[in-house]
């Protein structure tokens, strides 16, 4: 049990570093990414008006198909949603966002597949 808290220290000491260099606007949001062991969810944050702009995640309808939300398979999903949903509202450029998370794995799905869609981070 010590050594999972510990890691959830440094993933927030990380998250916290990260945070202090970013900052979204309503012209290029912050791209923010959190994953967990069933799920994984993105927002795109106005950081200047504390808003969010778009959010999609492997709980919402259009992903119901998938059998788990905790795979590539559903962070790519996830990642072309919020795109289409951004390029939809006539955003094209964001801030990356990890939260602390290494960038690989899921995370990196999401990323690849916002790309993919016209995303530039």
């Amino acid at each position: 049990m010590q050594r999972d808290t510990r890691k959830q220290e440094r993933r927030d000491k990380r998250r916290t570093r990260i945070r202090a260099r970013l900052k979204g606007s309503a012209s290029r949001p912050r791209f923010s990414v959190y994953k967990s062991l069933h799920h994984i969810y993105v927002q795109a944050i106005d950081d200047e008006k504390g808003t969010t702009l778009a959010q999609a995640s492997t709980l919402d309808k259009e992903c119901s198909s998938l059998k788990s939300g905790g795979n590539l398979a559903a962070a790519r999903a996830v990642g072309v949603l919020v795109a289409q949903r951004l390029k939809e509202k006539g955003l094209e450029e964001v801030v990356f966002d990890r939260g602390g998370f290494p960038y690989h794995g899921r995370i990196k799905a999401v990323a690849e597949a916002a790309r993919e869609k016209g995303l530039r981070f």
